[in-house]
């Protein structure tokens, strides 16, 4: 089996399909994906094609793979075990593969193994070809490249499993918001999109905010208000609200509380579901020493300002990634270009 150049026309194919999905396929793909997850509703699902929809604009598609030099040759076995915890988060993955011309073994996280068959699917009707290229596997054997998603624990296992052949390994991330204080409503109703997207599964949700010192939380909380209530609506993730207020009460935790969410001053980055963390800063120096410090831990920063040798992203843009954008910062097309 050669390797190729892409063409374009197929992944083009598959932009038209996604665009045009009618109603009943829709509703069809909705709740394939709902059976293997509960987080997994409509409303997330429609963000989540919507977000691949973006990364295979054609112009865009087109531009980012002109910045690589496509080799003719023969392709590479890349295994690629994906995550589940939000809909087809997998598909940069899928889409670097084949665009890089290799062969993808995908292990299918259970909490995600609907969607990306049937965008598979889209792609063979599009090429039978493809049904070489793209093979759902139980267990990743004689590969000859790995990428993995997973949690610090499952990192460390997976650097000793595939630490005979070249891999990308992807530990825990989460991503900030920072707040200058001068934030207009509609800024922080996009914030709210960055926090609540997904429920705040996602690494590139917002789980931790940086405020100056003075600013309250309440602020934000009330400009939330009802906005974002409808996440109280989805029996799991209240469960989560409903355990986090519960601890907080118990061990006496100052914290603020709108009914839906939970937020604490804390100096880690992480919160649980339903909560939200934050800290204070005095300038502009303290938060670039903490990005400096928190950098390996960071998927995301979100704010308006720009910060020494940070990245930034515009508020409610956290969960819009574009193609360019690699997971940990980690070029994909350029590691699977080099095997």
């Amino acid at each position: 089996m050669k390797g190729f150049n892409p063409d374009l026309h197929h992944f083009q194919y598959l932009y038209n399909h996604l665009k045009d999905l009618d109603s009943e396929e829709l509703t069809t793909w909705i709740n394939g994906a709902k059976a293997n997850n509960p987080w997994f509703t409509a409303e997330n699902v429609k963000l989540a094609l919507d977000g691949i929809i973006t990364l295979l604009e054609p112009e865009s598609l087109k531009k980012f793979i002109h910045q690589y030099p496509i080799r003719n040759e023969i392709p590479k076995k890349v295994g690629v075990i994906m995550a589940g915890n939000i809909p087809a988060v997998g598909f940069h993955d899928l889409l670097c593969v084949l665009l890089s011309g290799n062969q993808l073994y995908a292990k299918l996280s259970s909490d995600d193994n609907f969607l990306l068959k049937k965008i598979a699917d889209v792609l063979f009707e599009s090429d039978p070809l493809f049904r070489d290229r793209i093979l759902f596997v139980d267990q990743l054997k004689h590969i000859e490249a790995c990428i993995t998603t997973g949690s610090d624990n499952s990192a460390k296992y997976f650097e000793y499993y595939f630490r005979n052949i070249p891999h990308v390994i992807r530990r825990n991330r989460t991503s900030v918001a920072i707040l200058s204080g001068n934030e207009k409503d509609e800024e922080l109703m996009d914030l709210g999109n960055d926090v609540f997207s997904y429920f705040g599964l996602g690494c590139r949700n917002v789980s931790h905010l940086l405020l100056p010192e003075g600013y309250s939380p309440v602020t934000i909380l009330k400009v939330w208000d009802e906005h974002f209530s409808h996440v109280s609506n989805h029996h799991k993730y209240m469960n989560n609200y409903e355990y986090n207020r519960a601890i907080f009460l118990i061990d006496q935790v100052t914290h603020f509380d709108n009914g839906y969410i939970l937020l604490k001053e804390s100096e880690s980055i992480f919160s649980s579901i339903a909560t939200l963390t934050y800290s204070f800063y005095k300038d502009t120096d303290q938060i670039e020493r903490l990005l400096d410090q928190k950098n390996e831990q960071l998927q995301c920063i979100v704010s308006k300002q720009k910060f020494r040798n940070n990245k930034t992203v515009s508020y409610g843009m956290s969960q819009k990634p574009l193609i360019t954008d690699f997971a940990d910062g980690v070029d994909t097309m350029k590691f699977l270009l080099e095997l």
